[in-house]
C-alpha cells in the first residue's frame, strides 16, 4: 500500500524539541551529507530567477483566491507553502515532477526552483536591514521504516538548510515535539500545529517555519488612530480602529480597476500593500476584481508603485488568524497526481516499493498590523497519505474603509510572502 508524507509549511515559527509536559520525545536528530547545487549550476540556473519569482506570485495569489471563502477573511504564506512543496519536489519523479515544475515555476527546471528557493532564503535571513527580525527553517521528519533515500535527505539538508529528525511519526511524542518546533519559530504566534499523531503509514513530514516581523519605515503616530466604520460587501458596518498618516508621501498604486497604496518597511526590501477596487459607476464587487487579479500583473503593479503625497492614508489595525486543509486547493491548482495514491510518483523520495503521496496539507497563519509595524506567523503541513498610472498632481486620500486585499511583497521582485483579504 501507499505510504503518507506530510509537507508542513510554517512561516514565522521557532525551532525546538523542548520537553515538557505530554508524552516523551518521539524523535532525535540525525545529521546527513548535503547534496548542494554547484557554484556553476547556480550562475546557470540564476538566469531563470525573473521567470521563478513571477511563478511563485502566480502561484500565491492563486493560492488565495482559491482558499478563500467568499465574504470571509483568508490569509495565507506562500513563501511558506512554496519552499515546502519545492522540498517535496526533490522527491518527485515523471508525471508528478512536472506538476510540480509547472505550479511553482511555469516549467522550469527543478534545480532553477531549487536555486531561486535558496536565494530566497540567504536573502531574507542574511541580507534585510533595519529592524526586520526574520527566519526561516526547514526540517525533514522520518520514519524509520519510511526508507527514505539518503541523497534526499542531503538535498534537503544542503538545498533547504533542513534539519532531519527520526522516529515513529504515529507515536503520542510526535505531537508535543513538533508542536514544541512550530511554536518557538513562530515565537508562539502559532502554539499547536495538530493535536493527535499521524497514522501509522506516515513515513515523513517536510516542514518549512518563517517567522517575520517588521518595523514601518514610518511609524503611524498612536495618538492619531481612531474609531471608524468598515463597511463589508454585504453592507453591514463593523466599528474598527485606524491606523492614519496625515500628509505624508508613499508608493502609490493605480490601474484601471483599483486602487492602493505601499507602506515600506524599514528593511529596505520588505513592503506592506494594500489593494481595493476603484468606486466608479459599474464597478465590479470585491469578489470579481479579485477573481480577475492574476499574480504577475499583480506583482508588476506593486513593483510600479510611484511615490505620491497623501493628503490622508488610513488603514485598520487588526489582528488576523486563518487555518485549513489545503490538499484539494493545491490539486485543483494543478498538482492533483501527488494527491493520488494512484498516480503519484515519489520514487526520488523513497525505496518503499509501494509508493508514496502527499496525503495531507495543513496551512495556520497569523499577522498582526499596528502603529509601529507588523509581525507574521504560518504553518502548512501536507501529509501523504501592468504599469501604475500616474499619482494624481493634488495629494492622495485614501481610506480603506472596505473589503481590501493586502499583504507582504518583496519590492525587488514581487514574490508574496503573505498574501490576505480584510473583508
Amino acid at each position: 500500500m501507499k505510504r503518507l508524507c506530510a509537507l508542513l509549511l510554517i512561516p514565522a515559527l521557532c525551532f525546538a524539541l523542548a520537553g515538557g509536559c505530554a508524552a516523551p520525545s518521539a524523535v532525535q536528530e540525525l545529521s546527513a551529507p548535503p547534496v548542494t547545487l554547484t557554484t556553476q549550476d547556480m550562475t546557470a540556473y540564476d538566469l531563470d530567477a525573473p521567470q521563478t519569482y513571477a511563478a511563485l506570485s502566480d502561484f500565491g495569489l492563486t493560492l488565495l483566491q482559491n482558499a478563500r471563502q467568499q465574504g470571509e477573511n483568508t490569509l495565507v504564506s506562500p513563501l511558506s507553502v512554496s519552499l515546502a512543496l519545492a522540498m517535496a519536489a526533490n522527491g518527485a519523479q515523471g508525471g508528478t515532477l512536472e506538476q510540480f515544475q509547472q505550479v511553482l515555476g511555469s516549467g522550469l527546471p527543478l534545480d532553477s526552483i531549487n536555486t531561486a528557493c535558496g536565494a530566497l532564503i540567504a536573502a531574507y535571513t542574511e541580507l534585510l536591514g533595519g529592524s526586520t527580525q526574520c527566519s526561516i527553517a526547514n526540517s525533514l521528519w522520518v520514519d524509520p521504516e519510511g526508507q527514505i533515500r539518503e541523497d534526499f535527505i542531503g538535498k534537503c539538508t544542503g538545498i533547504f538548510v533542513a534539519q532531519v529528525f527520526q522516529g515513529d511519526l504515529s507515536a503520542p511524542g510526535i505531537v508535543n515535539d513538533l508542536n514544541s518546533w512550530v511554536s518557538k519559530h513562530t515565537n508562539k504566534m502559532i502554539p499547536q500545529i495538530i493535536s493527535k499523531p499521524f497514522r501509522e503509514n506516515t513515513d515523513a513530514l517536510l516542514v518549512n517555519a518563517l517567522y517575520l516581523k517588521n518595523t514601518w519605515a514610518t511609524k503611524f503616530d498612536p495618538l492619531d488612530t481612531s474609531p471608524r466604520d468598515f463597511t463589508h460587501e454585504d453592507g453591514s458596518t463593523e466599528r474598527l480602529h485606524y491606523l492614519n498618516h496625515f500628509s505624508l508621501s508613499f508608493p502609490y498604486l493605480s490601474s484601471e480597476t483599483c486602487e492602493g497604496a505601499i507602506l515600506p518597511y524599514d528593511d529596505g526590501r520588505l513592503g506592506f500593500f494594500a489593494l481595493m477596487p476603484k468606486l466608479y459607476p459599474d464597478a465590479p464587487d470585491f469578489d470579481s476584481w479579485l477573481d480577475s487579479l492574476e499574480g504577475k500583473a499583480l506583482s508588476q503593479l506593486i513593483l510600479s508603485g510611484k511615490e505620491a503625497d497623501f493628503l490622508r492614508l488610513s488603514l485598520p489595525k487588526f489582528e488576523e488568524e486563518w487555518s485549513g486543509e489545503l490538499q484539494d486547493v493545491l490539486a485543483d491548482m494543478g498538482l492533483s497526481f501527488a494527491f493520488d495514491p494512484k498516480l503519484a510518483d515519489f520514487s526520488q523520495l523513497g525505496g518503499n516499493p509501494y509508493g508514496y503521496y502527499l496525503a495531507q496539507v495543513i496551512h495556520a497563519v497569523k499577522i498582526e498590523v499596528n502603529e509601529k509595524g507588523t509581525e507574521a506567523a504560518a504553518a502548512t503541513a501536507a501529509v501523504a497519505e501592468s504599469g501604475s498610472a500616474a499619482p494624481p498632481e493634488v495629494g492622495i486620500t485614501l481610506v480603506f474603509d472596505r473589503p481590501f486585499l493586502y499583504g507582504i511583497v518583496d519590492l525587488q521582485n514581487g514574490v508574496p510572502l503573505f498574501l490576505g483579504t480584510f473583508e
